[in-house]
Order: C-alpha cells, then structure tokens, then sequence
C-alpha cells in the first residue's frame, strides 16, 4: 500500500471523510493508544508526578491525548489538519488544540512544556510538500523550537515511521544539531510488522536511554497477532520451507480464480509427489 505522505500532503489527505474514519476504526483507535502508551512510558515520569504540562505534537482526533489525560497531566495539541482538530473538539479532548504546520516550530515561551510526545506525524517533514519546503530546514526549525519550548532536563518521544535509513539519519541528526542528546530506540528490531521506532530525546545531557522493548527475540505479539520471523523458524526445523500438499495447491488455485487469474484446470497430477533431481 500506498504510505499516505506519498498520496497528499496532511492537510489534504486528511480531510473530513478520512478524519472521521480514521477516529472511529477500533483497530487504528487501539494501535494509536497503545503507541501513546509506549510513548509515555518512556518519558518516565514518575507515578506520584501529576499536573504537568506536555505537549503533543501531530495530535490529530486526541487519540494520545487522552492517553496523557489519562495519567493526570494536562496538555496542549497542535495538527495541520483542520478536519482532525474538529473531531478532536467533537470528542470534547480535555486538552487545547491548535491548528499548526509543525515544520514552521512551536508559538510558546521557552520552558513552556515539562515533556512532549509524538505519535506517527514526524516523517511527514521529510517530504517537500510546496515548492518552498526543504525537508533539513523544516526539521532544523522544528527540533531547535522544541528544545526551546521545553523545560531544562525535559524529555520528549517521538514516535515515526521511517521510509528508509536515509530517514532515520535525517531525522536524528537534525536532533542533535539541535542540542538534544539521546537516540534512537527501536521495539522489536527482529519483527517486521511489530517494529517500533522512537527517537528519546533529552534537553539535558545526564538522561539515560531507556530499554527497548523485543532485543533478542524472534518473535513479537501486536494486537493479539504473534509475528514471527520465518526464516528463523525454518533453521530451527518448525516451519516447512515449502508447504504444497494436495489441499495447499488447490486451495491457492481457487484463490487464484476468485482473483481473475487464469489457472490450468486440475487433474490426477495436481500436487502429485515427484521423483528428487539429483
């Protein structure tokens, strides 16, 4: 599929049809949710800590919004797009809201905000949506105005999906530049569809990263989904390389038709077991 910073810029292809189906997909509610939980576990703000002010970067319908009113702290959201901010108000979010490119930076005083997070919005700066945008600029003025807005020794998460190592790079090194320390923490690095990414940043240079979430491991489960690495499986001997019984063959041949596709006609020989080549 198409990632969406390919199909129009966030103001656009966000508009009021994809604004509301996004916020009332259960499955796009409880992944959102829990990527916010994650990013706030991060933060590490302890349990007994209530009542800060954190600011939430791409904050679209208030999903992780109502993540951080959950743990007793107040916030502030930003998003470009207008329609996503109008859900937000319908939902009655108990957080601000502002309409707000966040490739241009963030309109408060500096120490403003003790955190912030972000979910899915940052890898939108890596695209020249008008003629005028250059992507090193626009994550230049973005890092060096949340390093302003944030208190000294705060912390913000960024949670992105990167297109490529080019990305990453670009992101992260626009970061530092900036005067954060930190980096990069991937979950589940060995799973293709669980993997994670979040950028820890620190405005003080004594925070310690946190542990990241699958290191080591094969395996990852997602929303009730347990992702496996089938190559892995295969060298340990519980996943057959190749699966083509009788059944296997005519079921995708079935499948093949449903499609459209023009498949030969079974016989006596469809799946038949044949001689090694040697």
């Amino acid at each position: 599929m198409s990632r969406p910073e390919h199909i129009a810029p966030p103001e656009i292809f966000y508009d009021d049809v994809e604004s509301r189906k996004y916020s009332s997909n259960s499955r796009i509610i409880e992944i959102q949710t829990t990527m916010a939980e994650r990013a706030y576990e991060l933060l590490s703000i302890p349990e007994d800590k209530e009542g800060l002010l954190l600011l939430d970067i791409g904050c679209g319908s208030g999903i992780s919004g109502d993540v951080i009113t959950d743990h007793g702290h107040e916030w502030i959201g930003m998003d470009i797009s207008k329609d996503m901010l109008d859900v937000s108000i319908e939902r009655e979010v108990e957080g601000d809201v502002m309409l707000r490119d966040i490739g241009q930076g963030f309109p408060f005083r500096a120490g403003t905000f003790d955190g912030a997070i972000s979910i899915s919005a940052i890898q939108w700066l890596c695209n020249a949506e008008k003629s005028h945008h250059n992507p090193r600029k626009r994550l230049l003025v973005f890092f060096q105005s949340l390093f302003s807005v944030l208190t000294r020794g705060g912390k913000a998460v960024l949670q992105f999906y990167p297109e490529n190592a080019a990305q990453i790079e670009m992101i992260s090194s626009a970061a530092m530049r900036c005067g954060f320390t930190g980096g990069l923490l991937v979950d589940f690095p060995n799973s293709t569809k669980a993997k994670k990414y979040f950028l820890v940043l620190f405005t003080g240079s004594n925070g310690s990263m946190p542990a990241a979430k699958g290191v080591g491991i094969e395996e990852a489960e997602e929303d009730g989904v347990k992702y496996v690495n089938r190559k892995t499986e295969i060298r340990r001997g519980n996943i057959n390389k190749r699966v083509k019984t009788k059944d296997w063959i005519k079921g995708k041949k079935e499948r093949q038709r449903h499609q459209g596709k023009e498949v030969k006609s079974d016989s006596q020989y469809t799946g038949r077991k044949r001689k090694p080549r040697f």
